[in-house]
């Protein structure tokens, strides 16, 4: 390795200060474009793809669907099965319809059957060509972010309604899972959970050793344990080493980090993917794992350590079957707005969305075809 993420320093962008850095608009056009994007997954030698589907376009108002919408993600898992990639569905990434939110969203466990209502009429509708399916991505960030340090939507800080969010979207991930066996008992369904590598700052300090423990509790493992009879391989999402001293104190390296200034230590993957199997023996999916780097000066890095810690793990007998690089486009980084750019191909909003593969995403496409032979 290279160790090109070794000079990073964490600057801010000046678009982050600019007001059109937070309107999300029409995105990056994926919607429409989804072709053409498909076919930049060819070139870059991907065999795999993971999409979400959106709620509101589904079922824009209460009990009405959108056929419209139905047919679009049809065409799209076609076309994906097309180009010979494995769809991976995704049902949901955190946005919900207005209307469901006005009702109090997650917070009620009786809105529990409006989501069984949506998971229904997705099994029904696109499950003949999907075999891989992710009911939530990151429950954890979605619940302590918009209910404890509430930085996200519904921007609330209420311990008691976080546990109760937590709590529905575990109940909401097991019926999915059931809905979705009885719809197709061969589908492999799980969900994409955000991991942190935590440790010791000070290995073998009582302190440090114990807030690790209870963090790893806390973090990692409390969902995934309410869950585990009911997912078929683990998601995992991973972004953080996150060292910890004292009580509950996160004192992490300087340097590297990424744009958004979280420190970068990619082989992190590997514990973190050791100790997720050790406790679910389940078949693991890197589902996310990637860093904001305008620059492209240290994506290459990111990745090679990434592939190394999923060999080590590999020669340990872990059961690791496959890697979703996030992103393949920019796009919008939700409360970061547009400035973050976490994609294996830029895209230049001034210019008509216009894609352009970045030098470290060529580089990961000749490393995959050097994996066929």
């Amino acid at each position: 390795m290279d160790g090109v993420g070794a000079r990073k320093c964490f600057k801010i962008s000046s678009d982050a200060e600019e007001p059109g850095n937070y309107v999300s608009g029409e995105g990056v056009d994926h919607y429409n474009r989804y072709k053409e994007d498909f076919d930049l997954l060819t070139e870059l030698n991907m065999n795999a793809f993971r999409f979400s589907i959106e709620w509101s376009r589904i079922e824009p108002e209460e009990g009405k669907w959108n056929e419209e919408a139905i047919y679009h993600y049809k065409n799209y898992i076609k076309e994906l099965r097309k180009r010979k990639i494995e769809p991976f569905l995704n049902t949901w990434h955190w946005t919900l319809p207005v209307w469901f939110t006005d009702k109090g969203g997650f917070e009620k466990k009786q809105n529990l059957k409006y989501w069984d209502r949506f998971i229904k009429k997705v099994a029904a509708e696109l499950m003949d060509d999907v075999e891989y399916v992710l009911t939530l991505n990151e429950p954890s960030n979605y619940a302590s972010f918009g209910y404890i340090l509430g930085e996200w939507p519904p921007n609330q800080k209420n311990f008691d309604k976080f546990a109760i969010v937590y709590w529905n979207l575990a109940q909401a991930h097991k019926r999915a899972y059931k809905i979705f066996k009885r719809q197709k008992p061969s589908a492999q369904i799980g969900m994409a959970a955000i991991l942190a590598n935590i440790q010791a700052k000070r290995p073998h300090n009582f302190f440090d050793e114990m807030s690790t423990k209870v963090m790893r509790y806390v973090w990692n493992w409390w969902f995934l344990k309410r869950i585990k009879r009911h997912m078929d391989f683990v998601g995992v999402n991973y972004y953080f080493s996150d060292y910890y001293t004292g009580i509950g104190k996160r004192d992490n390296p300087k340097v590297p980090v990424n744009d958004l200034g979280w420190y970068a230590e990619p082989e992190g993957l590997y514990p973190i993917i050791l100790r997720t199997w050790a406790r679910f023996k389940k078949p693991i999916f890197v589902t996310e794992s990637g860093i904001a780097d305008a620059d492209d000066t240290s994506r290459q890095w990111w990745i090679e350590e990434n592939v190394v810690a999923m060999e080590r793990a590999l020669s340990e007998g872990v059961d690791v079957r496959g890697y979703f690089h996030w992103s393949l486009l920019d796009n919008f980084e939700w409360s970061f707005g547009w400035w973050p750019r976490f994609g294996l191909v830029h895209v230049d909003r001034e210019k008509n969305m216009k894609r352009t593969i970045r030098p470290s995403a060529k580089w990961f496409a000749e490393w995959l075809d050097r994996l066929k032979y």
